[in-house]
């Protein structure tokens, strides 16, 4: 590898975008339907199938498929909700704005997933929803997670953004909602698959997802349902107060052609997990992400934690370093509790989740995305691993 440098920036994550997905978006942006038209289903109907759910409904993006499947639970204000505290802010901030208080469960140290024991030495008599958070691709203990959520009669929705692609232990996918209510998604550019921006819900009950469809369109349904008969094709009834959180049928029909691909976008990430791990598996000063034994993750990061006291280097000046040879590096995530919002309106402080915390100190992610050559894994390997010399 001496002598080699990558040709572009090797951000932490990037997009991938091929012929056919350009092909497919062209062809809509040529047909009579630009948005609410048929590709929005098609692709819906293709994440349903691929997850193993009955229904999807896809939505704008992420954080708006958080903010529909907590709606959807109508769950009174004032109530609340448990989430990880190391997630994007979404997971918390999704809950607040339904009317309910946002709080924390600590994260299990091998898997930075929320502890399923942890859930529940903080479920109390407000409690009434779970929102898991399966970090980096790695799935959460749904198994758990689900038989803790049916004894104390709490409704769950898994935050899946990082882990379309991924597999729970016992072989079947995450969105299948087997142990959950909702499993929501997440399209931005560097996840597994890509529509620019977007998201996605999963669920197997039938009034849900008719919940989900009526608040993603203003709360607005052309089912009569205050008349015995449709007037005429003009008559609507608003029956919620939604939202205008659809997603385009451009979006929708680069998110199928994307769809077709994810196995082997998949299978790409995790080559390159697996060569890191080999090479980092040699030095004392890393310590690696955790995928239990039966899981299969789809990778959507690779989170080192590193001891930065032992190379002599705080984290700015290990970024800064790897910056200068064109690799880039971020940290996921703060911890939300730790954020001025938390602290100031839920009176959230400093070593609140103690383990979330020391995850946090350590912690730095590495450029993975399937675009990346054998090459460009190799020359990210050589630098991290002259960062102790």
């Amino acid at each position: 590898m001496t002598g080699y440098r990558p040709t572009e920036f090797l951000s932490y994550g990037k997009h991938w975008i091929n012929d056919d997905d350009v092909e497919a978006v062209v062809r809509t942006l040529r047909s009579d339907r630009l948005t609410q038209g048929p590709a929005v289903e098609q692709f819906e109907k293709g994440i349903a199938d691929k997850v193993g759910s009955k229904y999807c409904v896809a939505v704008a993006n992420g954080t708006a498929a958080l903010h529909l499947a907590v709606a959807a639970l109508e769950i009174p204000r004032g109530r609340s909700g448990i989430t990880s505290p190391i997630t994007f802010a979404a997971s918390a901030n999704c809950m607040a704005y339904c009317g309910l208080r946002p709080t924390f469960a600590d994260v299990d140290e091998d898997t930075t997933c929320v502890d399923p024991l942890e859930l529940e030495r903080h479920i109390d008599d407000s409690t009434k929803v779970m929102i898991p958070v399966h970090f980096a691709g790695v799935p959460a203990d749904m198994a758990k997670i689900g038989a803790l959520a049916r004894m104390r009669g709490l409704r769950v929705i898994e935050d899946a953004a990082h882990a379309l692609g991924s597999r729970y232990a016992d072989g079947s996918r995450v969105g299948s909602c087997n142990n959950s209510d909702l499993t929501v998604f997440s399209f931005h550019a560097v996840k597994t698959i890509t529509t620019g921006e977007g998201g996605a819900i999963t669920t197997n009950d039938a009034g849900l997802h008719e919940r989900l469809l009526l608040l993603r369109t203003h709360g607005i349904t052309r089912i009569p349902r205050l008349l015995e008969k449709n007037p005429g094709p003009w008559y609507y009834e608003m029956h919620a107060l939604g939202y205008n959180y659809r997603l385009t049928d451009i979006q929708a029909a680069l998110g199928t052609s994307q769809l077709a691909r994810l196995e082997s976008l998949v299978s790409r990430r995790r080559e390159i997990a697996k060569r890191y791990d080999e090479a980092f598996s040699r030095l004392a000063w890393i310590r690696r992400g955790h995928e239990p034994e039966g899981v299969y993750s789809a990778f959507h990061l690779y989170v080192v934690r590193i001891d930065f006291d032992a190379i002599g280097k705080d984290r700015a000046a290990v970024m800064a370093e790897l910056q200068s040879k064109e690799i880039g590096t971020q940290v996921h995530y703060i911890p939300v509790h730790l954020q001025p919002y938390y602290r100031d309106a839920w009176g959230h402080s400093i070593g609140d989740y103690p383990k979330a915390e020391r995850y946090y100190s350590s912690a730095l992610s590495l450029p993975l995305y399937p675009k990346m050559s054998d090459s460009d894994v190799g020359y990210v390997i050589n630098a991290v691993q002259a960062l102790a010399k």
